[in-house]
C-alpha cells in the first residue's frame, strides 16, 4: 500500500481555457494522471520547463497559500499562480499528513514577514527569519518545522543554500522520508539531486519522464565543467570574444 500523503495527481483539462499558455507548456499538456511512489521525488529541467508551474499548481491544490508557507498561511502580495490548481485533483494516501510547508525561494521574504505577524498574540514565539540570512532561515525553519509524515513541496530551496548547507537538506530529507515525510521538489542542484532512491522527474525533451542521476542536465554540465574547466571556458570565452568582433 502507498502510504505517501500525496499518492497521485489528476490534471482536468477541461477545466483549462483552451487559449492558456499551460497548453503550450510540453512537458504539462501530456499529463493526465501522476503516481508518486517515491517519499522524495525531484523535479527536474530547464528553466520555462514548468517543473515549478506544476509543483505550484499541486501545492495549491493541496490546500497550501499559492506564495508559501503552512496551510494556515493565507495571503498574498501578488496574485501570479496559474489555473492549474484549479484543475488539478489530488489523491491522498490513508493517513492525514503531520503538518506540511510549501517553500518558494522567490517568496520566501513575504512569508517570513508573515510568520512575525501571525506569530504576535500566539502561544508560538516567531522564529525572526528576518534576522538570519536567506540561508539561515531556511535551515531554520527545516530544523524547527519540518516533521516525521510530513509533506514539503519545495520549489529551487538550494537558492538559498551554500553548498555546504544543501547537503545538510539533503540529510535532513533523507532523515525525514525514512519516517514517512513526503518531499516533491523542483531542483537544479546535483547535491540535491544525489538523494539515494529518490524519484526523478525530467520535465525536457518535450514530455515529463523518469531520468537517472547521471542523465540530468544539472549532472552532466556540473561534471563536465568540473572536469574540464579551462577547456570549457577556453571554448565559451573563446565564442563570446567571437560574437563580439
Amino acid at each position: 500500500m502507498n502510504e505517501l500523503p500525496l499518492t497521485r495527481i489528476t490534471i482536468d483539462w477541461s477545466r483549462i481555457g483552451p487559449r492558456s499558455y499551460l497548453r503550450n507548456i510540453k512537458a504539462i499538456c501530456g499529463i493526465d494522471q501522476l503516481d508518486f511512489e517515491h517519499p522524495v521525488t525531484f523535479f527536474v529541467g530547464e528553466n520555462g520547463s514548468g517543473k515549478s508551474t506544476l509543483l505550484e499548481g499541486i501545492a495549491v491544490a493541496y490546500g497550501f497559500n499559492p506564495e508559501g508557507g503552512t496551510k494556515n498561511y493565507n495571503f498574498s502580495t501578488y496574485d501570479s499562480h496559474s489555473e492549474l490548481c484549479d484543475a488539478v485533483k489530488v489523491s491522498r494516501g490513508p493517513y492525514k499528513a503531520a503538518g506540511g510547508y510549501f517553500l518558494r525561494a522567490e517568496s520566501f521574504y513575504n512569508v517570513a514577514t508573515m510568520e512575525e505577524e501571525y506569530s504576535r498574540g500566539s502561544n508560538y514565539g516567531s522564529q525572526y527569519y528576518h534576522k538570519r540570512s536567506h540561508g539561515e532561515s531556511f535551515l531554520k525553519l527545516v530544523k524547527t518545522s519540518f516533521r516525521p509524515r510530513g509533506i514539503y513541496l519545495l520549489d529551487e530551496p538550494e537558492a538559498a543554500l551554500s553548498p555546504q548547507n544543501q547537503l545538510t537538506l539533503l540529510l535532513e530529507m533523507a532523515r525525514l522520508s525514512r519516517q514517512g515525510a513526503q518531499f516533491i521538489v523542483a531542483t537544479h542542484s546535483p547535491i540535491l539531486l544525489a538523494l539515494p532512491d529518490a524519484g526523478i522527474l525530467s520535465f525536457d525533451d518535450g514530455a515529463l519522464h523518469p531520468c537517472g542521476y547521471e542523465d540530468t542536465g544539472s549532472y552532466q554540465v556540473m561534471s563536465l565543467f568540473i572536469n574540464n574547466r579551462e577547456n570549457v571556458l577556453h571554448h565559451l570565452l573563446e565564442d563570446d570574444l567571437s560574437s563580439e568582433s
